[in-house]
């Protein structure tokens, strides 16, 4: 008789999920209309009030509302390339132009003749050893990278939301296949550097504050009052702190490598834990090179 214990329970329990949701996510793309009711789950041995939990759980909204946000982004897709709306529509899978209508303002936040120029922002999970991430891009570039757990990352969707006036829709973008790829070259050590290019949304300073972070070689440290001092003044360390946590593109832009002057690990919006273990993979890193 087999024991097991919570911990095994628990991976074993994540493994299931992520079969699971890559099952769904391939279930939907094959689906006409890219939509799947709970008579045909039922029909494929997937319990549909578990699909639900299980997809609330990974993608933090529901399957339902998955359905809905894909079918807008391939109905957005054909509007940006010059088709006209009910030709969208038919694609979409929504029977009526007034609905169809309706919830593209809900999901995008304008009718649909308003998006020929701006795109939404798409949003993917990314699994790492430290947990969940969620990476979101549009054409500039990435905007966001941030641990699921984090609580100031629905905030930060938010601002990303209200300043560049989109919505956040998941899907697929080549800014964040690049970043999947490369993080998983971070973790695996195969690579350390990052060259997807960034699009970060914030003010003058904060915007000197991250490309300065970009300068600390992998492996390194630096302190609070070395980045001060680059910004031009000595006494903006508590700014610096205050920028540092601001920063939404973590990992690639490195503000774990900021400590403090006396070598002691501080101020990590993802948790001190992945901050000593960030330091200490790249660390290691480099000197099995």
């Amino acid at each position: 008789m087999l024991i097991f214990l919570p911990a095994q329970v628990r991976r074993l329990r994540a493994v299931i999920g992520r079969e699971l949701i890559e099952r769904l996510r391939a279930e939907v793309e094959r689906a006409p209309g890219g939509r799947l009711t709970d008579k045909e789950l039922t029909a494929l041995a997937i319990d549909p009030s578990t699909a639900r939990r299980q997809f609330k759980r990974h993608y933090g909204m529901t399957f339902q509302a998955y359905h809905r946000a894909r079918r807008m982004g391939l109905a957005l897709n054909e509007v940006r390339k010059g088709s006209r709306v009910d030709e969208a529509r038919n694609g979409s899978g929504f029977e009526s132009e007034s609905g169809f209508r309706e919830a593209f303002a809900k999901i995008f936040g304008e009718p649909p003749t308003a998006v020929r120029t701006r795109g939404p922002l798409f949003a993917e999970r990314v699994d790492t050893p430290l947990g969940a991430m969620i990476a979101v891009a549009d054409d500039e570039g990435l905007r966001l990278l941030e641990f699921t757990d984090r609580r100031a990352t629905e905030h930060e969707l938010s601002i990303l939301r209200k300043r560049l006036g989109t919505n956040v829709v998941p899907g697929e973008h080549r800014y964040l296949t690049a970043a999947r790829q490369q993080l998983t070259d971070y973790f695996s050590g195969k690579n350390l550097q990052f060259d997807v290019p960034l699009a970060p949304v914030g003010s003058p300073f904060q915007l000197r504050a991250w490309k300065i972070l970009q300068s600390i070689p992998a492996g390194e440290t630096r302190s609070y009052s070395w980045m001060a001092k680059r910004l031009g003044d000595e006494n903006a360390r508590r700014a610096v702190g205050r920028t540092n946590g601001t920063n939404m593109i973590c990992i690639i832009i490195p503000c774990h490598r900021v400590i403090r002057a006396d070598g002691t690990l501080c101020g990590y919006g993802g948790g001190l834990w992945r901050k000593k273990w960030l330091l200490e993979h790249e660390r290691k890193v480099i000197s099995d090179e």
